[in-house]
């Protein structure tokens, strides 16, 4: 029962892994390219790496951290990713929205 709850797992995440690479390729811009990344990867690689706990309940405590490792960094990494381009560039979307105006220069 075990192997089949893992399998399921994995095959998720590889879907979610497999939307997140189409999100990237789709997306008109860099902000929403980020959040498509960060997003659908992040619960991709969760999904995944909870899918091997179950197949290899013997390695739960190194791959607990490394979930946890991964759903600190990504969001974080985006974050920063985000802002450099938006202090770089300015702002890339057409809604017209800027709250970060004032602090660019």
């Amino acid at each position: 029962m075990l192997n089949i709850v893992g399998y399921v797992l994995i095959t998720l995440g590889a879907v979610l892994l497999v939307i997140s690479a189409i999100g990237l390729l789709r997306m008109p811009d860099t902000i929403t390219r980020m959040h498509a990344g960060t997003k659908a990867s992040t619960l991709g690689s969760l999904f995944v790496i909870f899918g091997v706990m179950f197949l290899e309940p013997s390695l739960w405590f190194k791959l607990f951290f490394l979930a946890l490792f991964i759903l600190i960094t990504n969001p974080l990494s985006s974050s920063i990713l985000a802002r450099s381009t938006y202090l770089k560039h300015g702002f890339l979307n057409q809604s017209g929205m800027d709250d970060l105006k004032e602090k660019r220069k």
